[in-house]
């Protein structure tokens, strides 16, 4: 049998299902996730991001703000039944603010639809990463709170790895980062599991820049 959930209820979802998911956005997963630092690097050579306190800042304004509320809003509504995936892969390669974003978002999709039709026998077309990731998913009958706060972790926990290697941080202090933003992720992940297309939206203009910046570097160790 199952855990409880938060609703009393308990949680009968197929444990090879909620394995599957785990796999599918496992840092191993070969998505090439760790070559993008989503303009991350770009912060930390310009000293915006050179401790732990201001990564977890960075980190949280990104999920609140950002890519991770916009890819959280995306993922929800491809996880729901009749979801037009077509219509919203147009919709989140027009919400990418530059074309190492849109790059990002469609290489990783890419391999990923690759990677998971190939494990499971079904068709997957090439989409944008977070309606890649629900279309994938959906079939698994999974709570969409546990696929989006999941989804957010791998998010976080690459850049995470990218200020970890780059800044430097320690291990204990990049993974203390990381645990900090577990309740956000959560509270997150809940919200937008019943949001709508009418709440996409990104304010993250700091986040933005660094991408666009990103593009000129002369010496760079990411793709984004």
């Amino acid at each position: 049998m199952g855990t409880a959930t938060g609703t009393g209820r308990p949680d009968m979802s197929d444990p090879v299902a909620r394995l599957s998911l785990i796999q599918w956005l496992s840092p191993a997963f070969p998505t090439g996730g760790f070559a993008y630092s989503h303009g991350l690097e770009w912060a930390i050579s310009a000293g915006q991001v050179t401790t732990a306190r201001a990564l977890a800042e960075w980190l949280a304004d990104i999920l609140d703000c950002g890519a991770g509320w916009q890819d959280a809003v995306l993922l929800s509504l491809s996880l729901r039944p009749g979801a037009d995936h077509a219509a919203l892969d147009d919709l989140a390669r027009a919400l990418q603010p530059s074309a190492e974003r849109l790059a990002e978002t469609l290489d990783q999709g890419r391999a990923f639809a690759v990677t998971v039709a190939a494990l499971t026998g079904h068709d997957l077309p090439t989409r944008a990463l977070p309606v890649a990731v629900g279309a994938a998913a959906r079939p698994l009958g999974l709570d969409p709170s546990e696929v989006i706060g999941h989804y957010l972790h791998t998010f976080v926990g690459n850049l995470v790895s990218v200020a970890t290697r780059f800044v430097p941080l320690g291990q204990t202090e990049g993974q203390a980062v990381l645990h900090g933003l577990h309740s956000q992720i959560v509270s997150l992940a809940r919200r937008a599991a019943t949001a709508e297309e009418g709440d996409l939206g990104n304010a993250a203009l700091g986040a933005d820049l660094a991408a666009f910046r990103h593009e000129t570097m002369e010496t760079r160790i990411f793709r984004t």
